[in-house]
């Protein structure tokens, strides 16, 4: 089995978050504040050096004004691959709804 942090999975997980910061117009600076975290935490996790743990995925998500289910579904699912605006600010896959989730749950 191949580490986490080289797998082209997390890879697309971390590009996920990277493109959702910069939809949402949010500076590395902005995000580290908003957890409380130095610049170089995002700065770490974003190039590679440091892995993220699901707590920590979740949070940043959160931050930014994303789904944490809707962007691990995106980037598990890579044909689909953009967030869309939601009203409330959410950022979340197209096609996505909490019924669809609580759907494929329950399957």
């Amino acid at each position: 089995m191949e580490k986490s942090l080289r797998s082209a999975e997390y890879a697309r997980l971390i590009q996920l978050l990277v493109a959702t910061r910069h939809k949402a117009g949010i500076r590395q600076q902005a995000l580290a504040k908003k957890l409380g975290k130095p610049q170089s935490f995002v700065a770490k996790f974003e190039t590679g050096e440091r892995r993220l743990d699901v707590i920590e995925f979740v949070t940043i998500a959160e931050a930014l004004g994303a789904d944490p289910v809707s962007c691990f579904a995106v980037s598990c699912n890579p044909g689909r691959d953009r967030l869309k605006s939601r009203p409330g600010g959410r950022l979340e896959p197209p096609g996505y709804s909490p019924t669809s989730v609580q759907q494929s749950q329950n399957r």
